[in-house]
C-alpha cells in the first residue's frame, strides 16, 4: 500500500539543521513534514556532538559578529564563502538565545551570565556550552520538544528519500519507502529542504552515527545542484584510541583538553606541538587541521605509540580539578581502568565532519528551483577548516534561514498525480536494485562491502594522501560499486534494513570517488586536504566543483575562489 503525502515544506533529515528548518518554516506559518530515515531528533551528528556552540554574545569579553567573522574566515585556509560565513555569524546571537527558549540550557558563571570559553582558533572567549558534555543533546532535545506537538509540523520516521521530484525544473517533491512496512512513499511539496549532514561513515575510522553516508550529497547533485571542495574532510585530532572504551564518545577529550590543559605527547612522551605550530606547554591554541598534521608526522618520524597515534597527558592535573573538569565521566574512566592520574590515553585523528559540500546561496538556496539545504551539508562556512564550535551554530542558523525562505516561497501548484507518477518508476527501479534477478540473495555481504568501502577511503583518501594512493582507492571504489550492484537481497516485508544498507552502500560509492577525484584534482596541502606529494599551498585558493549527468558520471573541475 503506497503512503501518499502533501505539504507546503518537505524537510528531508533531522539533525539540529533540520529541525530548526522545520520549526522556522512553521513559525512562518507553512505547513511542514520532516522526513528522517532514523527516528526523528535521534539520529545524525548533532545528538551526538559534546562540545561547544561559537557566539558573540559578549559576555564573557568584548566581541561582535564581525571579529567571529575575521576569526572564521582566517581558519578556512582561503576557501569559505564570506556571504555564507557573514549570514551565520550576524545571526547566530539571535538563534542561540532561541534555542535557549526551547530548554536548552547553556551553562552560567556565578555572576548568571553564560559560560563561554575560549576553542582552538577563536580569539575570544565565544563558546557556549552545556554541562557536562551534553551540548548536543541538549540541543537536539530542545528542538525535538519544539517541534513535538505543533499541528503545522508532520514527522515521518524511518523513511528513506531515493529521488527528488522535478516539474521541468522545479523541485515538486520526493519519493522514497518506508522502512517498516517496505511500503513505497510519495511526498509532494512546494519546497524541499536537505538536512541530511555529513558523509563522514564512509570511512573506517570516524566519529558519525552509522547513517551519515552521504545521501544528502547524492539527493542534490542527481536533482542537478552543484557540490563543490567534496575533497575536503575534516580529521578530528585526537580521538580516541587506546586502550578500548564502552560507553564514551571518541572525541570527548577535546573539551576537557582545553578545559583542563591536557599535553600531547609522541611515543618518546616528548611534547611536539611547539614545532608545528608554536603551541606553548599546557595551552591548547593549534587548529584542527595543524594538530591532525602534527600526530601523523610524528608517527610517520617512528616517534609515535604504540598504536599509532599520540599519548594525551593530564597528570599534571591536580586531582581536585580533575574531579571538577570531568564530573560524572571520571568515574566512568575508572571503572574501565583508566586513572588519569596515573595513565596515559592513546589518541589519533579520526573522519569528523564534512567541510565542502552542496553550493548554496545566503538564502540557502541551491541553483535548481525549489531546492535548499542546511547544516552539514552545505558549503561556505568553514572552507579547509572547521574552527571548534562553529558546527551546530552553522546548523542552527542555516536550518532558520532555510525553513523561513521555504516559507515565504508560499504554496506552488499541486503535484500530486507527477509524484505518484514518479514514485512507481522509482519502486520499479529499487526492486530491480535491490533484487537482482538470477542471483542467490546473499544479505551478509553488506556489512562487508561497507568495510571494504570504508578501508578504502581510509587507506586512500584519508588525512595523508598521495597521488599513488588515490589511483589505487579510485579503482577500487568503482569496483566496490559494481560488486554492490551485485548483491541481491532477500525480499521483506518489515523492517527493511538491508535494503537501507544497500543503497546507503552504493551512495559511498559515488560519494567516495568524489572525494578521490576532488583530492588528485587539488596538487597542494590546504587545511583538512594534506598531499604528501604536493606539501606548499597554493598562492591562489581554488574550488573543485562536481556535477552529476544523467549517466551518473561525476564531471568535475576548478574554479578560482
Amino acid at each position: 500500500m503506497e503512503e501518499k503525502y502533501s505539504t507546503n515544506v518537505l524537510v528531508i533529515g533531522s539533525g539540529a539543521a533540520g529541525m530548526m528548518a522545520a520549526r522556522a518554516a512553521a513559525d512562518e506559518g507553512a505547513e511542514v513534514i520532516i522526513a528522517d530515515k532514523s527516528l526523528v531528533g535521534r539520529g545524525g551528528a548533532t545528538i551526538l556532538a559534546q562540545m561547544t556552540v561559537a557566539v558573540a554574545l559578549g559576555e564573557a569579553e568584548e566581541d561582535n559578529p564581525d571579529i567571529h567573522f575575521t576569526d572564521t574566515m582566517e581558519g578556512s585556509r582561503g576557501l569559505a564563502d564570506p556571504e555564507i560565513v557573514r549570514t551565520i555569524v550576524d545571526r547566530a546571537p539571535e538563534v542561540i538565545l532561541e534555542v535557549e527558549g526551547y530548554g536548552v540550557n547553556w551553562a552560567r558563571t556565578k555572576d548568571g551570565k553564560r559560560s563561554q570559553v575560549v576553542s582552538p582558533g577563536h580569539s575570544r572567549q565565544r563558546c557556549v556550552y552545556v554541562d557536562i558534555l551534553n551540548t548536543g543533546g541538549a540541543t537536539s532535545q530542545g528542538l525535538r520538544k519544539s517541534i513535538w506537538k505543533d499541528p503545522k509540523i508532520q514527522r515521518l520516521k524511518n523513511v528513506m528519500i531515493t529521488k527528488l521530484v522535478k516539474s521541468e525544473e522545479h523541485i515538486v517533491g520526493a519519493v522514497g519507502f518506508s522502512m517498516e512496512d517496505m511500503t513505497p512513499v510519495s511526498i509532494s511539496a512546494s519546497q524541499v529542504i536537505l538536512a541530511t549532514g555529513g558523509l563522514t561513515e564512509a570511512y573506517e575510522r570516524n566519529s558519525a552515527s552509522t547513517n551519515m553516508t552521504g545521501d544528502g550529497f547524492m539527493l542534490a547533485s542527481e536533482a542537478g545542484a552543484e557540490l563543490y571542495d567534496m575533497e575536503m574532510v575534516q580529521f578530528f585530532p585526537i580521538a580516541h584510541l587506546h586502550p578500548p572504551l564502552v560507553g564514551i564518545d571518541p572525541i570527548m577529550w577535546d573539551p576537557f583538553r582545553y578545559k583542563l590543559g591536557g599535553r600531547l605527547l609522541n611515543g618518546n612522551l616528548e611534547e611536539f606541538m611547539d614545532k608545528y605550530a608554536g603551541e606553548q606547554a599546557g595551552k591548547y591554541t593549534a587548529t584542527r587541521d595543524m594538530t591532525s598534521y602534527a600526530i601523523f608526522k610524528e608517527v610517520e618520524a617512528g616517534r609515535g605509540t604504540p598504536h599509532g597515534g599520540a599519548y594525551l597527558d593530564f597528570r599534571m592535573v591536580p586531582r581536585e580539578k580533575l574531579m571538577e573538569g570531568f564530573g560524572p565521566v571520571i568515574d566512568i574512566l575508572k571503572s574501565q581502568g583508566v586513572d588519569l592520574t596515573e595513565d596515559l590515553v592513546e589518541v589519533a585523528p579520526m573522519a569528523h565532519f564534512m567541510l565542502g559540500g552542496v553550493k548554496v546561496d545566503s538564502e540557502m538556496k541551491t541553483k535548481v528551483p525549489g531546492l535548499l539545504a542546511c547544516g552539514e551539508l552545505i558549503l561556505g562556512m568553514h572552507g579547509a577548516n572547521r574552527l571548534s564550535g562553529n558546527a551546530i551554530t552553522e546548523a542552527l542558523v542555516t536550518g532558520r534561514i532555510a525553513g523561513e525562505t521555504a516559507a515565504a516561497a508560499g504554496k506552488a501548484g499541486e503535484y500530486e498525480t507527477l509524484v505518484h507518477t514518479v514514485m512507481k518508476n522509482e519502486w520499479e527501479r529499487l526492486q530491480a536494485f535491490l533484487h537482482p534477478r538470477n542471483v542467490e540473495a546473499d544479505e551478509a555481504s553488506m556489512l562487508k562491502i561497507r568495510r571494504k568501502i570504508q578501508k578504502t577511503m581510509w587507506i586512500g583518501a584519508g588525512p595523508l594522501r598521495t597521488e599513488q594512493e588515490l589511483q589505487t582507492a579510485l579503482k577500487s571504489i568503482r569496483s566496490l560499486r559494481e560488486e554492490c550492484k551485485e548483491i541481491a537481497l532477500a525480499k521483506a516485508n518489515s523492517f527493511g534494513l538491508s535494503a537501507v544498507e544497500k543503497l546507503e552502500a552504493y551512495n559511498m560509492t559515488f560519494i567516495g570517488e568524489a572525494i578521490i577525484l576532488g583530492a588528485l584534482e587539488r596538487r597542494e596541502s590546504r587545511g583538512a586536504h594534506v598531499r604528501l606529494d604536493y606539501t606548499k599551498q597554493q598562492e591562489d585558493a581554488v574550488h573543485s566543483w562536481f556535477t552529476l549527468d544523467e549517466n551518473q558520471k561525476w564531471n568535475y573541475g576548478q574554479r578560482v575562489n
